[in-house]
């Protein structure tokens, strides 16, 4: 099982190296910061050296070993940053004037300054510092001090240097880690708001979350939780609609079948027949639309818009229906100037104007003319036909209305409605154009209250 990894750790984790990296070069740093200037404090110190012994006037050859080591002065070597320094004094003409120190003997040059020596056997490295005292050149001072004290020296120096960052690393990571643990409490907070959600009785999150990170997140879950309300409630107002439309052929499917064994002519039985045939086909376009509003559903939830050309499905749709239209008697057409780019759903706009198509054709006579005319610049859509308005069929649904709210178009201009909705867009009965009886037209965001008729091509008829 694949364990669930903590941003509160995960924070740490990153503060924590991120700090240990600026931690662990500041201490290489310091470190040879130290080193370097420990370096410096010895040459220092010998070129100190050096001057004072030019100040002192020997008048006689001196050869002494470490000062040290003398009776009674072996405690002046007592602190922990005194080295022990070797001093050779030479007259001009390279006579050694006096000796002191450790150092092994070194010969005579007249060079002066800063410079590593090689002496003894084994050869050791020596730091020398040699000067004389003017331009006269009577005496020179070569003050000495072993590489390896040095190094001793400086070693120390850089590690007391870094050592305090030893012992403030784990002071700065639990002052960090509680800080982090601090901060994030909105986030816990805001969790457990989320968590505290019920699927069935969603409400908003509250709005005490001020944090300016988190004011997006709880606008898309509010948002979302709108949604997902106004589609439940959509869904249980079209399911209880459509139940009770479904009911009624149902209900005379059965006593249709009941008659049709009762029958004893032939006439009357073909009627019932009719009537049974008619029935079925109406159940199973109720049950087509259930399903077609159930796709529409899923889409708003899960499917994203995309850019589509809505020329290009109602020519699709239109040439699907042309055969249909040839059978039945009618004229078919596709008014339309050209491409009509917009955001949407192609699969559910393509169900749009096949409910529009089929619900013309199905409702009117033959002879009847059907167009379907697109504005792209009035950013609409609309299905006309030219049957005169009259009493519809026994078994028909009322289609002509003039309200928008209770068109009383059945099933399938319902689901008209709702994909016009999940676009923000407005199903209504329009003013039918010249030449024709009705008009039902879909109007898209940023488009006119009244749009004009589309003053389109020559239309296309099939």
């Amino acid at each position: 099982m694949k364990l669930q990894r903590s941003l509160t750790l995960s924070l740490m984790a990153w503060a924590l190296g991120a700090l240990l990296i600026v931690w662990g070069c500041f201490v290489a740093l310091g470190y040879r910061t130290g080193i370097h200037e420990a370096d410096e404090l010895t040459d220092g110190h010998l070129a100190s050296v050096a001057l004072l012994q030019l100040a002192q006037n020997p008048s006689q050859i001196d050869t002494r070993g470490d000062v040290a080591s003398l009776p009674g002065l072996s405690s002046l070597k007592s602190h922990d940053y005194q080295r022990s320094m070797s001093v050779v004094v030479w007259n001009a003409a390279g006579q050694v004037l006096m000796r002191t120190g450790e150092a092994p003997e070194l010969p005579f040059n007249a060079k002066e300054g800063f410079e590593t020596l090689q002496l003894g056997t084994p050869p050791v490295e020596w730091r020398a510092f040699s000067r004389w005292d003017g331009p006269a050149q009577q005496k020179k001072v070569t003050v000495l001090l072993s590489i390896n004290e040095r190094d001793d020296l400086a070693q120390d120096i850089a590690e007391q240097v870094a050592e305090p960052g030893f012992w403030l690393l784990p002071v700065v990571a639990l002052a960090l880690g509680l800080a982090i643990h601090r901060g994030l409490r909105p986030l816990y907070a805001l969790s457990r708001d989320v968590d505290a959600l019920d699927i069935h009785q969603l409400s908003p999150l509250p709005s005490d979350h001020v944090q300016q990170e988190f004011r997006a997140v709880v606008n898309s879950i509010n948002t979302l939780t709108g949604r997902y309300q106004a589609a439940v409630s959509r869904e249980r107002e079209l399911a209880s609609e459509l139940a009770h439309e479904l009911r009624t052929p149902l209900a005379s499917l059965t006593l249709q079948a009941r008659a049709l064994r009762k029958a004893t002519g032939g006439e009357e039985q073909e009627q019932l027949l009719a009537q049974l045939e008619r029935d079925t086909l109406r159940a199973g376009q109720v049950l087509s639309n259930l399903l077609a509003l159930a796709r529409a559903s899923r889409t708003e939830l899960v499917e994203a818009m995309q850019t589509l050309d809505l020329d290009a499905i109602a020519r699709t749709e239109v040439a699907e229906f042309g055969q249909a239209a040839l059978d039945s008697g009618h004229e078919l057409a596709l008014s339309s100037p050209g491409p009509f780019v917009m955001q949407g759903h192609p699969v559910l706009l393509a169900l749009v104007l096949r409910n529009l198509i089929e619900n013309a054709l199905s409702h009117t006579p033959p002879g009847t003319s059907v167009e379907v005319q697109l504005d792209p610049e009035a950013r609409c859509v609309q299905v006309c036909d030219s049957a005169l308005q009259g009493p519809p069929a026994p078994d028909a649904p009322p289609l002509r209305a003039k309200s928008h709210h209770s068109l009383g178009l059945g099933s399938g201009h319902r689901v008209v409605e709702k994909i016009a909705a999940i676009h923000g867009a407005v199903f209504e009965s329009a003013p039918a154009p010249p030449g024709f009886a009705s008009c039902y037209r879909v109007v898209f965001p940023g488009t006119p209250s009244h749009p004009e008729k589309p003053q389109a091509a020559a239309p296309q008829t099939l």
